[in-house]
């Protein structure tokens, strides 16, 4: 039996890197990785959800969304988050 790369089991189900599909995929995982940094952060300020969200002019269920799959968020609300609600800055980079 020949084990597969995850790299590999990616573009067999999902189509090679740079392929619409595949980009979704990959734009997802990065979403679900910003609920999960957003998390952390929050965890370690020992804020709960509804906390947080009082912070930030949002209800807790929303806080819980962008938590659990984060790739709806938009870039204020992101901003809002984390600088008025966890006191850190937001850093972004573009890769062309």
């Amino acid at each position: 039996m020949e084990t597969k790369s995850w790299k590999d089991i990616k573009d067999s189900v999902y189509g090679v890197e740079g392929t619409e599909r595949r980009d979704e995929l990959e734009r997802d995982v990065q979403g679900f990785k910003v609920g999960l940094l957003l998390k952390k952060a929050r965890e370690e300020k020992n804020l709960t959800q509804s906390e947080l969200g009082d912070l930030v002019d949002k209800k807790r269920e929303y806080i819980s969304r962008i938590e659990n799959n984060g790739s709806n968020l938009t870039l204020k609300t992101l901003y809002d988050i984390v600088e008025k609600g966890l006191g850190g800055k937001v850093k972004i980079q573009i890769e062309l």
